[in-house]
């Protein structure tokens, strides 16, 4: 993966930050790396636009290298599955399932899932129609698309799954912090519109250092609670409930939160503790999650 630096083009709020082995230019808006560009944005830096694999691509691979990057070391075991271009170690059973490419290590287990381009180490583990759109995203689908009542005079489309995420974060004073999925930096939890999630949240706090802290105390803590997401992004939090499970100190603060960056909606855990306190913390979420194709 190789860096540059690029000016931002008047009226876009990405730029190209990085490329691939394999030509995938990656965009940033300042904060978040790793972005996709549209084919407009992508197209406005003087790249060219893949439509197979929907990536931006820094040039055209001669042969022997598009051959070399385009499925390395993947397998499918069913019918009328694809793995497009640049999935990288990517294994899928079932029937109907689609890898989008521009991904490594990722599985798939089941009927008409899909996993979006460049989130990597991801896995679905069971059901239909599952969606991976996280880093590291561990996931079970709901089923079919269209629910009706017991008389099948009413119906309803949507897209339901059970998704298990692992973040951290480190903190050194008393900033409030978005916690990032597997501690890299920049990825939180992307969501859609029209969707109400429910959340499941186990969080560790564990001091390790700073004129203020003692080395070795700790908190636990399980939060749940829902955010809805309506048709134009805003989104409405509620904690049902909050408990110390354990503690040896203080408890330090954690909230679910709008960590929406660059304009692709987003939530992260957002936890904050005292100055001079040097805290590891680590979450492991897991998201009940309804999107609807009817409108609120």
């Amino acid at each position: 993966m190789s860096k540059f630096e690029v000016k931002y083009k008047n009226g876009l709020s990405i730029k190209p930050d990085a490329v691939s082995e394999t030509g995938v230019v990656t965009f940033t808006d300042g904060t978040t790396t790793g972005l996709l560009a549209s084919q407009v944005v992508c197209e406005a830096y003087g790249y060219r636009y893949d439509k197979t694999s929907g990536t931006c691509q820094a040039g055209t691979l001669i042969p022997t290298a598009r051959k070399k990057f385009a499925n390395r070391k993947n397998k499918e075991t069913g019918v009328n599955n694809t793995i497009r271009n640049y999935a990288q170690n990517s294994f899928i059973v079932g029937e109907n399932n689609i890898n989008n490419g521009g991904n490594a290590n990722t599985f798939i287990l089941g009927n008409n899932h899909e996993v979006e381009n460049t989130f990597n180490n991801s896995s679905i583990l069971g059901g239909e129609r599952a969606i991976i759109s996280r880093e590291a995203e561990v996931s079970i689908g709901g089923g079919v698309q269209t629910v009706t009542d017991s008389t099948s005079a009413v119906s309803f489309n949507s897209r339901r799954q059970t998704s298990t995420l692992e973040l951290s974060c480190v903190t050194i004073d008393n900033t409030a912090t978005n916690m990032t999925i597997q501690g890299d930096g920049s990825s939180f939890i992307n969501v859609k519109n029209n969707s109400i999630i429910g959340y499941d949240i186990y969080i560790t706090r564990l001091e390790l250092g700073g004129s203020s802290g003692v080395v070795g105390n700790y908190s636990y803590r399980n939060i749940r609670g829902a955010v809805k997401i309506d048709n134009s992004g805003t989104m409405a939090f509620v904690v049902g409930f909050s408990r110390n499970i354990a503690k040896i100190g203080q408890n330090g603060t954690t909230i679910m939160a709008d960590s929406t960056t660059g304009g692709v909606p987003s939530i992260s855990v957002n936890v904050q503790d005292r100055n001079n306190v040097h805290n590891l913390w680590s979450a492991s979420v897991t998201l009940h999650e309804v999107i609807s194709e009817t409108t609120f």
